[in-house]
């Protein structure tokens, strides 16, 4: 388990500043971040890295200083009107910070179109390494395994990746024959995963569903997941990408160091009792 790469996501300490984040990080015992290069909404907390050069010398230099490497970079949203050209400075920072994953969400109603911007996406982001993965989420244009597997596989480019998340996992009733039967066919699709519980039963509301998503996530083995199923479909060894906001310890002053150290330590003794 010491080879696996364990990342902390920018969801699950979203107060921190990008350098504050390595630091925290490294401290916790994580190999990787994950960089939110653009706000996942107009209401969160966001650190300008994209706009900030100073910002990006600081995160550089705390990178080289802690010897912790960038996984992946998010949030890129594909929208009707999305001109995938306009990415290109987001790809051009991903490359300089050294990620070679994106996180990708499909906000387009048109299956056909939202398949052809993930391609040209890929196209685009081929030359600088990267791989773009389309994350399913119950709430967006790509709703669950099924229909990613679907885009993904219209798109037809070798660097394309479907993101798994535990939450929106088991939130959008995916399932776990079908994860196992695209990942035999189809390993290279899979090069990362976003991994938390979840607590409870799948509720009606879509607007709960997506509180839950930005706020309350369980740390692995807190809640009622199949985890080791999940990880069990999943390719041997994946890097993880810990993505747990928790909000309520937050609230509580529980620091981002307490939580994501509390996150690492429930993944690693989760992946022992495997």
């Amino acid at each position: 388990m010491s080879d696996r790469v364990f990342s902390l996501a920018a969801l699950t300490v979203l107060e921190l500043s990008p350098p504050d984040m390595v630091e925290v990080a490294a401290r916790a015992g994580y190999s990787h971040v994950g960089l939110r290069l653009e706000p996942a909404t107009a209401q969160e907390q966001h650190f300008a890295l994209m706009a900030d050069a100073g910002l990006r010398r600081q995160t550089h230099q705390r990178l080289s200083d802690t010897g912790v490497k960038v996984l992946d970079v998010e949030i890129l949203r594909l929208k009707a009107d999305t001109q995938v050209a306009d990415f290109r400075a987001l790809l051009e920072v991903g490359a300089e910070f050294g990620a070679s994953e994106l996180l990708v969400a499909g906000n387009d109603a048109n299956e056909q179109r939202l398949a052809e911007n993930f391609a040209a996406l890929c196209d685009l982001a081929k030359p600088f390494g990267i791989y773009p993965h389309l994350e399913f989420m119950p709430w967006t244009d790509a709703r669950d395994l099924a229909q990613a597997l679907r885009i993904v596989e219209c798109a037809g480019r070798s660097n394309a990746g479907v993101l798994v998340d535990a939450f929106h996992f088991d939130r959008s009733g995916s399932s776990l024959a079908q994860l196992a039967n695209a990942v035999a066919q189809q390993p290279q699709r899979f090069r990362y995963a976003q991994l938390c519980d979840v607590a409870g039963p799948r509720p009606d509301d879509m607007d709960e569903i997506l509180r839950q998503a930005r706020n309350e996530r369980r740390f692995p083995g807190d809640g009622d997941c199949d985890l080791h199923g999940l990880l069990s479909a999943l390719p041997e060894a994946i890097a993880l990408s810990l993505e747990i906001p928790t909000r309520q310890l937050l609230e509580q002053g529980v620091s981002a160091f307490e939580r994501a150290k509390m996150a690492l330590d429930k993944t690693r003794a989760l992946l022992q009792s495997r």
